[in-house]
């Protein structure tokens, strides 16, 4: 597949199975969700009455006082007792196997190039660490200052210079995500950074 390069008058050229797969709306949702159950803590944690300090003794006696019986003071319907269902610390994190997160990136880029967030540009380098030199550099190629860019090695200029501006993310190929593609309003991506895109996806 020959695809446009921006800021070049040679295209590129990608495997079909790259930019041409279909797009799997379940594959790319489950490994979606998985991506981001991964990063949830589960470090919330209570005391249950058997992990709050105290109540070994019984109260008072079992019969005879007129009140409830009562075998511990550390019961969940007293004050200062352990939670009836207390939280536990958990794992989130899903298996999803290297070829169906192979599969839903191919999915996910190939669907980014068909509705054209995709754009392609030979390089992306900086003379300075300016914000306004980058957005310069973007708006020659016809980008926004919204979106991903990709490129095959974050260097210090590239990243300070994104650093003022929320809306968009500086990633390597390593670093990439499904949540970032999809998430993105336009992803550029670097002739180089694409072909060892292409290299990790065949």
């Amino acid at each position: 597949m020959e695809l446009a390069v921006a800021n070049d008058s040679n295209g590129v050229t990608v495997a079909d199975t790259l930019l041409g797969a279909e797009f799997n709306a379940t594959l790319v949702h489950q490994v979606v969700t998985a991506y981001m159950a991964g990063g949830r803590a589960g470090t919330k944690a209570q005391k249950s009455r058997a992990d709050v300090r105290g109540g070994g003794k019984k109260p008072w006696r079992q019969k005879g006082t007129g009140r409830a019986r009562a075998g511990t003071i550390r019961s969940p319907i007293w004050s200062g007792g352990g939670v009836t269902f207390a939280a536990r610390p958990r794992d989130f994190s899903q298996k999803v196997n290297r070829k169906m997160y192979r599969g839903a990136m191919r999915a996910i880029f190939s669907e980014l190039n068909r509705q054209e967030r995709l754009l392609v540009v030979s390089e992306l380098a900086l003379e300075e660490r300016k914000t306004r030199g980058l957005l310069d550099k973007l708006g020659s190629v016809g980008a926004g200052s919204r979106g991903l860019i990709i490129v095959k090695e974050v260097d210090d200029k590239l990243a300070y210079s994104a650093n003022n501006l929320p809306g968009l993310v500086v990633s390597d190929v390593s670093g990439l995500d499904p949540v970032a593609l999809v998430g993105a309003e336009q992803v550029v991506v670097t002739v180089d950074a694409l072909k060892q895109i292409e290299e990790w996806l065949a």
